[in-house]
């Protein structure tokens, strides 16, 4: 492969910046992969950019997460359409009363539901935003604890993201093995397992990033443009900007709901058989690999035999991890929209023809987060192409002081992971190079959590911080905000959490003090932060920290209040 340089940072840091500056994330998108085609190419370069299109579409898993998305919207425009949003909108009012409780009950929805961050964002978002639009929470917000809440708890929980974590630290490793330069043996090296559960409290952008969203709920306190969406949507009722483009918009789109019968059995029944049926789906297709995979090997295929050998949690672990996730999120999606057109036949709401047809409409809902889909991946494919990743872990490699690697690893990490939109792409690139240098400094395997913590912690950070990330694009989704307003709003608090993560490693490297001190304190220094910050940043722009102790007129906040419209009384 052509040896690009610099160059190879030019499509995707294109594609951001002018996402960001023209508020356009396809247009942006699309010139940033044209950028790369003319690049690798060395000519016009658009047949190349098309080749790249075709081939994130042709991947499998990707196509898998495309059906789910359409079939998810499908499964919304159902849910909206037989009442059932209506139905959890009148019953939340009465048990919800206040933006910090719904705050906090998406924010436990979001720890709950660990096994996989893009069903994490779909229902989490998808149940929330009616709740939510009728407490005033902006758009902005709900996205913004969707978002944090989705991959920082997979990567740390039972799913699919550990055993992908796994089989990275474990390719590090054997990379060190076959080494000639080390004289190494398998045997000499620690187990991932063992790496992977020692990298836990040093994955603490994760770890604060969940207590920094608790942190934001509990307090009802913003800073940044945060504090100017929620005082808009606080005052006026307008829980997205008036020039805001929602990637769904499902009040515009489909119509009014049909309201002769609005129960909470449409909305919370196909929901948790969604759940069901993808968690059983996951089981079931990572224990038939599992056996398969054990059989090969000549291990043992009893899974009792296995937990007495391995322990349960390794065991959990493998059979999870062999799970086909993407597969069993299509089988739990269209179970979701087979499940809601029974109960509309069922109860004579509406005929089957009006049901296919509100599928079809679902599928519109999905077009232009679809197309967002499809152009990260195109981009995320340039960057691999072009080398992004690499040249820039590369130039990383060269840091000799083990007590500022782990800092670098983490800016480094969180910089590959912004500009190829993907936190995967960024862990398999630099989980085993960054093994490889903490044994060329140290010469042992002490660092080894530290640095598969610090891969992590930036990786989920560049995930939260890039337009061109799929957690991104699916969390401004389902929660029906516009893109670039989730990334602006949500870089604010996601910096700071960065912030206090560098000063958590400095702490670690220089001084020595371990997880179990500084993660409190990493916890108490976001707390004066949110706190400091949210009181300047307030007084400078003449609100108050929390828009929702404004007083104001919220008489319009019944059942039948349109989402998201304005109070009369109110300009």
């Amino acid at each position: 492969m052509a040896d690009f340089g610099a160059l190879s940072l030019v499509p995707p840091l294109l594609a951001i910046v002018l996402a960001i500056w023209t508020r356009r994330p396809i247009l942006s998108l699309f010139l940033g992969i044209w950028s790369g085609g003319v690049i690798a190419t060395g000519s016009i370069g658009i047949g190349q950019t098309f080749d790249w299109i075709a081939e994130s579409i042709a991947d499998v898993f990707h196509a898998q997460i495309l059906i789910f998305t359409l079939l998810l919207g499908s499964g919304v425009a159902l849910i909206w359409r037989l009442g059932g949003a209506t139905a959890v909108g009148n019953w939340a009012t009465n048990r919800l009363e206040t933006p910090r409780n719904a705050g906090a009950a998406t924010w436990i929805l979001g720890l709950l539901l660990f096994f996989d961050d893009y069903a994490n964002t779909a229902i989490v978002g998808s149940t929330m935003r009616e709740i939510s639009d009728r407490m005033r929470i902006s758009r902005e917000k709900l996205s913004y604890i969707v978002d944090s809440t989705a991959a920082p708890v997979a990567t740390i929980g039972l799913s699919s993201w550990v055993a992908f974590q796994l089989s990275m630290i474990d390719e590090g490793y054997t990379a060190l093995v076959e080494s000639e330069e080390y004289a190494l043996a398998a045997a000499d090296t620690p187990g991932a397992f063992q790496t992977f559960v020692g990298s836990i409290p040093f994955n603490t952008y994760s770890l604060l990033a969940i207590v920094m969203v608790g942190i934001i709920v509990l307090s009802q306190r913003d800073y940044g443009e945060m504090l100017d969406a929620e005082h808009r949507s606080w005052r006026t009722g307008k829980v997205n900007r008036d020039e805001a483009q929602p990637l769904q918009e499902v009040e515009k789109d489909l119509g009014a709901p049909i309201e002769e019968r609005p129960m909470l059995r449409t909305f919370f029944a196909p929901i948790l058989v969604l759940i069901a049926v993808t968690l059983s789906g996951a089981f079931w297709t990572g224990y038939q690999t599992w056996v398969s995979d054990q059989a090969e090997a000549g291990a043992p295929t009893s899974l009792e035999t296995a937990v007495d050998n391995d322990g349960l949690v390794q065991v959990l672990v493998d059979v999870v991890g062999a799970g086909d996730f993407a597969a069993a999120l299509v089988w739990g999606s269209f179970a979701m929209v087979a499940t809601l057109i029974l109960f509309g036949l069922a109860y004579d709401l509406f005929d089957l023809g009006d049901g296919v047809e509100t599928v079809l409409d679902g599928f519109a809902l999905m077009l232009t987060a679809v197309t967002i889909l499809v152009l990260a991946w195109s981009i995320s494919a340039v960057a691999e192409e072009l080398g992004t990743g690499s040249y820039v872990a590369g130039i990383a490699e060269g840091v000799v002081s083990p007590a500022v690697l782990p800092i670098v690893v983490l800016l480094v990490s969180a910089f590959v992971a912004f500009t190829m939109g993907s936190s995967w792409a960024t862990m398999g690139i630099v989980t085993p190079i960054s093994i490889r240098v903490a044994y060329e400094l140290t010469g042992t395997f002490e660092l080894m959590p530290v640095m598969v913590g610090a891969v992590f912690s930036g990786a989920i950070f560049g995930d939260h911080s890039s337009p061109i990330s799929d957690t991104s694009v699916l969390s401004a989704t389902f929660t029906g905000a516009d893109l670039i307003d989730h990334i602006r709003t949500q870089l604010y608090y996601a910096g700071t959490v960065l912030f206090v993560v560098i000063v958590c490693y400095a702490l670690y490297g220089f001084l020595g003090v371990s997880p179990v001190l500084f993660l409190p304190l990493g916890v108490v220094l976001l707390v004066g932060l949110v706190y400091g910050l949210s009181a300047v940043d307030a007084q400078r722009k003449g609100l108050v920290p929390r828009a929702s102790s404004v007083d104001v007129d919220r008489t319009d906040r019944t059942p039948d209040a349109e989402p998201g419209s304005a109070p009369e009384d109110l300009d």
